[in-house]
Formats: C-alpha cells, structure tokens, sequence
C-alpha cells in the first residue's frame, strides 16, 4: 500500500505550529532540563550504533517536520531524504539542514531504496486506524534488509503524559502504548522485531545516563526506540 498523499491547495495541521514549534516543544519538555536539540542529538547517537557513518545508501527521515533529526543525521549520513506533509515546516527544514534532499509528497520518495527510515515521534499524531497503512507504505520504501526505527513516548512514564498535556500542538494526540508499537512493526511483516526503552534521567541526574543502555528493559523510559527489518 502506498502513502497518503497530502492535498498541496489544504494546510497541513502543522503549518500553523511552524513558527511557533520549537518555543513551544522548549516549554513541554522543560521539566527534563534540557532543550529540544538534546532528545534529537539523543536518537542521532541512537540510530548511529545501528547503522555505520559512512553508509552509502540514503537514509529517510519522515515526518521530519522542522528538522530536528535531520539536522542531526546529515553530520554522519552522506545522503539523507526528508519528508513532511507541513510545507511551513519544511521551509525551515531546508534552512537548517540544507544539505538533506526534502520531500512534500509521499509518492515522490522512491521505492526499495533506503537501509534507514526513522519516524520519530509521528505516529502519535496519525488516527489509529491509518497508523498501518503508514507502516506498511514506509516499509515499501526500504530497501530489502533495511530497517524501519520509530521513536514514540511513553505513556508509562508520568513526565512524558505531562510533558504532551502541555504541548498545544499534541492536543490530538492520541500515545502509543508499547506493546502497540512493536504490534505495528510485526504487522507490517518486518522481521528481527525489538524494543528498548530510553531516556531516563533528566538534567540534574546527567551523572547517571551512562547506566541507561543498561535500563533499556525496564518500561519506565520516556521514549521507546523500537525496529524491525524488511524481509
């Protein structure tokens, strides 16, 4: 199944965050101590010890929005894609990551090419019931062997529901529950499926962060990384 198309002549519900998007992901996430730029340098360092540097083959970001993690991936990746449906967004997007090569429509992404495509913290904003077909679009844009990374909060943990209450622009969002997570990518036929939880301590417990690769069994993360692999 392929993408959803986004109508170019309707306003994507994030055009009118785009602006204002980053003050107000600074004012959710305050209680961690740290700024925005943190959690994408986090899911870069992440997504570096699964995949080398240098590879060769592109890399997708989607959902990238105003570019958070694509700015991350481009200083280790040589060829990184973005996609988003917020044409405000990826204005700024390109801005900052001029080196990235962005996408407005899903369709324009090319089919079995990518050994990396990350969504990160999207699909809490997708209506369940298209959450699948989302997966199952993005996993046609790898190619074979390739892995499909999401990024999503936990709704376990009690700063990270506080952080989205919040946040004016996750005012619809709807956590995924991990368990629903690693669900979707079983569904979407991936193979070699798993799950870490990361991100536990904030600012004033940076000391301790080097224990948390250890903790990446124990569900109380504020996010959960979890994979799979296209047969």
């Amino acid at each position: 199944m392929t993408l959803q198309s986004h109508d170019p002549e309707e306003p994507a519900e994030f055009d009118k965050y785009a602006l204002m998007y980053e003050s107000m992901l600074a004012a959710s996430v305050s209680a961690s101590g740290e700024p925005p730029e943190y959690f994408a340098a986090y899911k870069h360092k992440l997504i570096e010890r699964m995949l080398e540097p240098n590879e060769a083959r592109p890399v997708l970001d989607f959902g990238c929005g105003m570019g958070n993690l694509t700015t991350q991936l481009v200083k280790s990746f040589p060829v990184v894609h973005a996609y988003d449906p917020s044409r405000e967004s990826v204005k700024l997007a390109k801005k900052r990551a001029p080196a990235a090569t962005f996408f407005s429509a899903p369709e324009a992404l090319p089919e079995n090419h990518y050994s990396l495509a990350v969504i990160a913290n999207v699909l809490h904003h997708v209506p369940v019931e298209d959450r699948a077909a989302i997966l199952r679009g993005v996993v046609s844009k790898l190619a074979p062997g390739g892995r499909l990374v999401i990024f999503e909060h936990n709704p376990r943990n009690p700063l990270t529901r506080r952080a989205v209450s919040i946040c004016p622009f996750d005012e619809n969002a709807v956590l995924l529950y991990p368990r629903e997570v690693r669900r979707l990518l079983v569904d979407a036929q991936l193979s070699n499926v798993g799950l870490d939880y990361v991100v536990f301590f904030p600012h004033a417990l940076a000391f301790a962060r080097p224990l948390e690769h250890g903790l990446r069994w124990l569900p109380i993360g504020a996010q959960v990384c979890a994979w799979g692999f296209r047969r």
